[in-house]
Formats: C-alpha cells, sequence, structure tokens
C-alpha cells in the first residue's frame, strides 16, 4: 500500500482490500454503509448483503485474487483510490486489472459510494484469444489516431 494514504478511513478500506480473501470478506463488507451503493462495469448493487455477493463471485471467477492499492487521496467526505488486481488465468498466467475507485463516506466514515472505473475491453476482453482480435479492431475503428 502507498505509504501517501493518511486518511484513516482509506487505510482501513486499503488493508481490507490487500488483505481480501472468502474468509475475510466480512471485515471488507463491514466498512460498508448497509445501504451503501457498489458499482463496477458489471455490477450495481446497493447494501452489505449485495455486496457480499459480488465479491463472493469473484472468488469463483477468477483465482487467487490479489489487490494492490497503489494511491489514495481524500477530500472530506470524497476519496479516490488507484489499485491494480492480480490474478491467475486458467493457464496459470498472471493478469492484471488497473482501476480507479470514486468513494463517497457517511458521517459515521463507512463507505456510503463505491464506484470503479476501469476498462474491460482493454483489461479483459482484448487478452481473449478470439474475443481479443474484434475489441482490437473496434479500439482501432473507433480511436481518433491512426
Amino acid at each position: 500500500m502507498s505509504k501517501d494514504i493518511s486518511d484513516p478511513r482509506l487505510i482501513r478500506l486499503a488493508m481490507a482490500y490487500e488483505t481480501l480473501h472468502p474468509a475475510r470478506l466480512d471485515d471488507l463488507v463491514s466498512l460498508y454503509s448497509d445501504q451503501a451503493v457498489f458499482k463496477d462495469p458489471f455490477n450495481e448493487v446497493r447494501g452489505r448483503r449485495a455486496i457480499t455477493r459480488v465479491f463472493s463471485h469473484m472468488f469463483k471467477q477468477i483465482k487467487e485474487p490479489r489487490f494492490t492499492v497503489l494511491e489514495g487521496a481524500s477530500n472530506g467526505y470524497n476519496a479516490f483510490l488507484l489499485w491494480e488486481l492480480k490474478f491467475l488465468r486458467d493457464s496459470g498466467q498472471t493478469m492484471a486489472i488497473c482501476g480507479t475507485s470514486y468513494l463517497e463516506f457517511a458521517l459515521d466514515g463507512l463507505v456510503l459510494v463505491h464506484r470503479d472505473y476501469w476498462d474491460p475491453v482493454e483489461e479483459i476482453f482484448a487478452k481473449v484469444p478470439v474475443l481479443g482480435s474484434i475489441a482490437r479492431y473496434l479500439q482501432r475503428k473507433l480511436s481518433a489516431t491512426p
């Protein structure tokens, strides 16, 4: 974890993500408000129970996921975390997804809004053999640069 993070709320959250595994999922989710909204490119859910389902599903879908928090910043009740998620593909090759999370904290210091921003086309689909060629073609076609 980056040593630049000074906000205790972000430190707790970063530590929970960096030590996350199925047996510690409750530790992470306890840092979220009962009515927290969590959104990423594949999910939009509300509440601790639904957030738990999202991460339980992640553990079923990918092997050995590990988050590393690279940077963090906060301004009052708003914050950002820059992170990397590494996991193993079926082939044993390590994959990495880089992203950022926008956070809003409630008055009690719990996460009220968690919005992840990362590009599933670049980070996942472009690395899958058949989908990758289609994704790269579309990226070239839609790019403003030749």
